[in-house]
């Protein structure tokens, strides 16, 4: 599950913009304008979304989400008007860094233009856990109520190396500070950017046996430099929890050698380091199930939409929305090879680089999104586009025919299960039928949508069944015949005798014959309107097949 909110309670302490930079480095960050000098005092940091009004607070590090060029001069003004400490913006192009600058320096307030690559949630979070860092102290007693930053900066001290931090997934959880960028390697930098490794290198870690090694055992491991690769010496250990690796430190040797008690330095910070993830994983893992439960009582109807928006710090007064997604056909309910957990990773990803506030969760064989919070201008052309971005990931990753549906914006949370309900009935619709889109909003298959409710009441009162349709099916299904699938082919082709078949490769002499046939063994009269509608509609509810 995606979990995104903006309700962080603020920061105790505060850093130096100049600190803040060292903190997370120029592969994030770059200082466009600093009219002030980089001392300013960072307090806080706070998201400004396009939507909201362009009001900060003094010593905010605000970071203007979805703005670029012209659309960030308001939060510019602003930050300097209300004595905010810096603004962060992605940019386009040079002349638009230049025009910013440019407003920046006569509002009085720092300019940083976040990386192209890099990811908002991503500063955001690194930002945050910089302001809530505590000075640096040596692995021991009492060096689990630091957080994981301050042990890369203390594993970085003691073994005079780079360090990095990661999880069991290979995510950077922290890294210590450099000052030099040119100490830092092209992995690294690409690990702290969430990108994966080289792939030559990687490869050669495993050729090597790195991963498994750290998988299972205690031990330091060497890795040596390749320029070739533009790789540097590494060291890394495990870190571990009785036999589970919880994640892996590593210390990347910069411009002089790593220290001479490296080795011991590492081991000690593995296990410090085991403090902090487990706690951080049972903390995590009661977070989500928690919220799991609000959210599924609230696409149920079962819960009110203000104990999850309390929660998660949402308003509930602001559009909300519901995406679902499928991977039923009409055969087959679930590839064997594809997990709920694959499906559910691909839409998260996307879907939080979308909407910072997305939350994903699944039932049954249904994934299901919740948009909350969004722009009050927020159309459906949008959440499709966001959906087929979805579906055509999935083709192209997992192989996967993914089916999605939008379900309609409402005006809060607590309208919710009204969208849930309608991108339940795009999928029921969609499953079996042959729908020209990947993606489908109500308005773009409102016909079959109908058609799919009435077979669905068809289906529970057989006592408005034809008989002699029954007694058709029954027929084919004796002697192995296709009358019925004839009779359904021509009706869905609007009486063509030609294109029908055409469809099902015979002569039209041939689907002539069928029709006459099947209209002499049960009674039917096919051209009378209230047969052929009541026969369309009852072979549909048990679609015929050779």
């Amino acid at each position: 599950m995606t979990i995104g909110s903006d309700a962080v309670p603020p920061p105790t302490a505060s850093i130096s913009l100049r600190e803040l930079l060292m903190a997370l480095g120029d592969a994030l960050l770059e200082v466009q304008a600093a009219p002030a000098g980089l001392d300013v005092e960072i307090r806080s940091v706070a998201l400004l979304d396009p939507e909201d009004p362009p009001v900060t607070r003094p010593g905010e590090l605000v970071l203007v989400i979805g703005a670029r060029g012209r659309a960030a001069y308001p939060a510019l003004r602003a930050a300097g008007r209300d004595g905010a400490a810096g603004v962060v913006v992605k940019l386009d192009g040079p002349g638009q860094a230049a025009a910013l600058s440019e407003t920046a320096a006569e509002a009085g307030v720092a300019l940083l233009s976040l990386r192209g690559e890099a990811r908002w949630e991503q500063v955001n979070t690194l930002a945050r856990a910089a302001l809530d860092d505590v000075p640096p102290g040596l692995p021991g007693e009492g060096a689990e109520e630091g957080d994981l930053f301050s042990l890369a900066q203390t594993t970085a001290i003691l073994t005079n190396g780079i360090v990095s931090i990661e999880d069991a997934a290979h995510r950077v959880l922290a890294y210590s500070r450099s000052t030099d960028s040119d100490e830092i390697d092209d992995l690294r930098r690409r690990s702290i950017l969430g990108w994966q490794g080289p792939e030559p290198y990687l490869a050669k870690l495993r050729e090597w046996g790195v991963f498994q090694n750290l998988h299972s055992s205690d031990e330091v491991i060497s890795i040596d430099s390749h320029p070739e690769l533009g790789i540097r010496r590494r060291l890394a250990v495990a870190v571990r929890s009785g036999g589970r690796q919880l994640g892996t430190i590593w210390v990347q040797e910069g411009s002089t050698p790593l220290s001479e008690h490296s080795d011991r330095a590492l081991l000690g910070a593995a296990r410090v380091a085991t403090l902090h993830l487990v706690r951080r994983r049972r903390e995590l893992s009661e977070g989500l199930t928690f919220t799991r439960t609000l959210l599924a009582g609230l696409l149920d109807g079962n819960t009110g939409p203000q104990p999850l928006a309390t929660h998660l710090g949402f308003d509930a007064a602001r559009p909300a929305a519901v995406l679902g997604f499928s991977y039923e056909t009409a055969d087959v309910v679930a590839a064997p090879e594809l997990t709920h957990a694959e499906v559910t990773s691909l839409i998260s990803v996307h879907m939080a680089a979308r909407h910072r506030s997305a939350l994903v969760t699944q039932a049954d064989s249904r994934i299901y999104v919740l948009l909350p919070q969004l722009p009050r201008s927020i159309d459906v052309d949008t959440l499709r586009g966001w959906g087929q971005e979805i579906t055509d990931a999935a083709g192209r990753h997992l192989d996967l025919p993914l089916r999605g549906s939008v379900g309609c914006v409402v005006s809060g949370l607590g309208d919710v299960p009204e969208s849930r309900r309608e991108a339940d009935r795009i999928l029921d619709a969609m499953l079996g039928t042959d729908v020209p889109t990947a993606v489908a909003a109500l308005p773009d298959i409102q016909a079959e949508v109908l058609v799919s409710e009435l077979l669905t009441l068809l289906s529970v009162h057989p006592e408005i069944r034809d008989p002699r349709l029954t007694a058709l099916l029954e027929h084919d299904s004796r002697n192995q015949g296709r009358l019925a699938e004839t009779v359904l082919t021509y009706l869905n082709s609007f009486g063509d005798v030609r294109a029908a078949a055409a469809q099902l490769y015979v002569h039209p002499n041939t689907l002539r014959y069928r029709i006459r046939r099947a209209e002499e063994l049960t009674g039917l009269e096919l051209s009378r309107p209230d047969q052929r509608l009541l026969a369309m509609l009852q072979l549909r509810l048990s679609p015929p097949t050779a």
